[in-house]
This record gives C-alpha cells, sequence and structure tokens, in this order.
C-alpha cells in the first residue's frame, strides 16, 4: 500500500477501535466486565483499574463479583462503583463485592440502540474527516510535481477505505443493536 495512504488507513483504523472499545462499555442486559473497564479506585493514592486490584468474575449471566486482593479496598471499590455512571448500586459481604444487573425494560433497551446508532454515526462521521484530511493532502501533492492521474487514484483508494470502514461501523452497530435487543 502506499505510505501516502497509510497513515490514513492507521487513523480510520484507530477510530474503528475506539467505536469498537467504547460498545464493548455498554452493557446489554448480561453482565459484562467490560463495564468496569473505565471505573478508576484509588490504591494507595494512585488511580488504579479496577482490574488491577482484584479478581474480576462473572459467576451467573446477570452478577459480576470483585474479590479485592486487598481486604482494605473494599470500601474505596465500592466508592469507585458508585461514583461511577454504570447506575449499579454493588452489596458487599465484606470479602467480595457484586454486582447484581438488572433486567433491561423494553424502554431502556431502546435508549441504549439509539445511542449505539448516534456513536456509531460519530464514528463514520470520524471516519470521513479522516479522508477530507487525506484529499486535502493529496490536493497539496499537485504542487510537488505529482501528476493529476496520481493524485485520482489516490484519491478513489482513500475513498474505497473510507467505504470499507463505514461499512464495518455499520455491521458494528447492526451487532450490538442486535446484542441489546436480545432478551
Amino acid at each position: 500500500m502506499d505510505e501516502r495512504l497509510q497513515q490514513f488507513e492507521e487513523r480510520m483504523t484507530k477510530a474503528y477501535d475506539h467505536l469498537a472499545a467504547d460498545f464493548a462499555t455498554i452493557r446489554a442486559g448480561r453482565a459484562n466486565p467490560h463495564v468496569l473497564d473505565k471505573i478508576k479506585v484509588d490504591y494507595y493514592g494512585t488511580p488504579t483499574p479496577i482490574q488491577q486490584v482484584g479478581n474480576i468474575s462473572v459467576p451467573e449471566a446477570r452478577m459480576i463479583q470483585i474479590a479485592p486482593w486487598e481486604k482494605s479496598l473494599i470500601r474505596e471499590i465500592e466508592k469507585a462503583i458508585m461514583a461511577s455512571d454504570i447506575g449499579i448500586t454493588p452489596s458487599n459481604d465484606g470479602s467480595v463485592i457484586r454486582l447484581v444487573f438488572p433486567e433491561l425494560t423494553e424502554e431502556r433497551r431502546k435508549e441504549l440502540v439509539k445511542d449505539v446508532k448516534k456513536k456509531g454515526e460519530d464514528g463514520k462521521v470520524a471516519v470521513r474527516n479522516i479522508r477530507r484530511d487525506g484529499n486535502d493532502t493529496f490536493k497539496k501533492l499537485a504542487k510537488e510535481e505529482v501528476s493529476e492521474d496520481e493524485i485520482k487514484q489516490l484519491e478513489d483508494k482513500l475513498q474505497k477505505l473510507t467505504d470499507k470502514f463505514v461499512k464495518d461501523i455499520d455491521v458494528l452497530v447492526e451487532e450490538k443493536s442486535k446484542e441489546i435487543l436480545t432478551v
């Protein structure tokens, strides 16, 4: 692949990966340990991801269990979960913390699907902005003794790349929407 195109493909890949990671944190009625990915615990004055201070398991379809490696962290983990936006109240028995996920209502599922579609749209806008940057860069090449045909070829390849990523984002949105709507 042309190295002039490569930088734009890398940026599109990053936009796609960011969207996929974002979708992983959206809960769909099942207990998904990734909902905890963005939560940090105060570990001796340092914000630390929950995954690094305890063992996270999913003993049942709608429950996440967190077993901290140090019992003294239970309060901190609870505080971090309460302050987060996952909307679930943790319960602890002195040694483990349990998060029980309620069944999603039909209305909440539809809201989540709407949110997923909006994020997908934002992802497509990001990809198209990268295409625009690429086209601007290629137009500047005209001043550097690059033939119009070569510039046209680069723009066509960039458009094909853009179409591929937009299609991939549509597939991602479709899969996540199906997952959310599955009862």
